[in-house]
């Protein structure tokens, strides 16, 4: 099973930006599309945005459109999360899953078989 470890996490003021990193080790890591989730306090988890395994095809939760973007490098084994314009509610522990499948509606539609331990950001004046 892939180990999943996130970085980049951090408080920032609204308005401002953060990159999210994610490096996988220990297995596979190219044939799986990849995804960030997170989870505010007192919430459930929920889907941010998702790539396809060889990047081409992304997908996004309705209320980061136009905001964050989903990119990888399968050379490096990383996937990024640039999170632009950042409003107080996108406060959360964010995390990278990767999906037993390769296509973006494998992970909105499915459960991720590998999770990361989770970066905190918080965006705050």
């Amino acid at each position: 099973q892939v180990q999943l470890a996130e970085s980049g996490g951090g408080l920032v003021q609204p308005g401002g930006s953060l990159r999210l990193s994610c490096s996988a080790s220990g297995g596979t890591f190219t044939n799986h599309a990849m995804g960030w989730f997170r989870q505010a306090p007192g919430k459930e988890r929920e889907f941010v945005a998702a790539v396809n395994w060889g990047g081409g095809v992304t997908y996004y939760t309705d209320s980061v459109k136009g905001r964050f973007t989903i990119s990888r490098d399968n050379a490096r084994n990383m996937v990024y999360l640039q999170m632009n314009s950042l409003k107080p509610e996108d406060t959360a522990v964010y995390y990278c899953a990767r999906s037993a499948g390769s296509s973006t509606t494998d992970v909105v539609g499915g459960v991720p078989d590998s999770w990361g331990q989770g970066t905190q950001v918080t965006v705050s004046e």
